[in-house]
């Protein structure tokens, strides 16, 4: 650590970003897959938006939690696949060190938020299923607002914390970065001086952020999963189960592989597996997440029937005038 300011403690003024460089076969098929990725995963999330805005049947708790989660994934995502997509298509691995940081630290503040985003999510369903007569009082207008709110500046804060104490590093080479995008671990594998300190306070971070997160989140649906089954009507119960199900099991792929990820031995070996599992809560979640949570659901579909419906009648009306 040095108390001096941050342009007289580098002697590097960039990274190297290595992502997938040993792979250079396949670097074609990596660019066009994680192209399809971020578009599917931009147009699911945005179509999810303008539903839940547009559609006056939409304007519940569960729906405006979804909409935060959809605009979440779209800046989530934009923050490492536009970056990576250009590195595969021209080469150039190079990142400045200002622009490493800030990928982190919005990185960092989205995939916290997420975190806090999904529990709050898990609590509202286990309200609807588990508490329905006292749904509507408990969760007001206000109170999601408050819940949504929390998890945007609880994100943020964290991320803050721990940016606060990376910006204290002196990096002193090498400057490759064996990851796909700026993060913390690598960052710090990165600097020189006593590094004790900033491990601890990730470590305690990444309990927070994550795990605790996710102790809730699971409570929220062992308890939905024993209301489901004292569902009479097996048709019901069957129908509530597959939903609340799918959920838990993005949630805990979600969950799982940040914990893995940040709470496990910072150990070179590990890199290559670190790096697998990255990809399972930077571009697998915010790809199947619209589908799992929005896309599947009858209101939604409905919705989309309407809209449909709308436009169609409007260039109906367009040609005939």
């Amino acid at each position: 650590m040095a108390d001096t300011d941050w342009g007289n403690q580098t002697a590097i003024t960039e990274f190297i970003l290595l992502g997938f460089g040993d792979l250079p076969d396949l670097q074609v098929f990596l660019f066009l897959l994680f192209l399809v990725i971020y578009v599917a995963t931009m147009a699911g999330n945005t179509l999810i938006i303008a539903l839940v805005l547009a559609d006056q049947h939409l304007h519940t708790p569960m729906y405006f939690f979804l909409g935060n989660l959809s605009c979440l994934e779209i800046c989530y995502t934009s923050t490492i696949l536009p970056r990576m997509l250009a590195s595969l298509l021209n080469g150039d691995k190079t990142i400045s060190v200002n622009g490493c940081l800030t990928q982190l630290y919005f990185f960092g503040a989205l995939a916290a938020t997420e975190c806090y985003l999904l529990a709050a999510m898990s609590y509202d369903r286990y309200l609807a299923i588990c508490k329905p007569l006292h749904y509507s009082s408990l969760m007001n207008t206000r109170f999601c607002f408050q819940l949504a709110a929390g998890s945007w500046v609880n994100g943020c804060l964290s991320i803050t914390i721990l940016t606060l104490f990376i910006l204290q590093f002196i990096f002193c080479g090498p400057n490759e970065i064996d990851h796909f995008y700026c993060d913390s671990i690598p960052l710090m594998k990165l600097s020189c001086g006593d590094k004790q300190v900033i491990i601890l306070v990730d470590f305690i971070l990444s309990c927070i952020v994550s795990l605790l997160p996710f102790l809730l989140t699971l409570t929220s649906y062992v308890c939905i999963i024993a209301t489901i089954l004292r569902i009479p009507s097996t048709t019901g119960r069957q129908k509530a189960f597959s939903t609340c199900s799918s959920h838990l099991i993005v949630v805990t792929i979600f969950y799982g592989t940040i914990m893995i990820v940040y709470m496990l031995p910072k150990r070179d070996s590990l890199g290559v597996i670190k790096k697998v599992l990255s990809l399972c809560y930077t571009v697998l979640t915010p790809l199947v997440n619209p589908l799992i949570y929005s896309l599947r659901n009858r209101e939604v579909k409905e919705a989309l029937r309407r809209g449909f419906s709308k436009y169609m009648s409007f260039t109906k009306t367009c040609r005939k005038s």
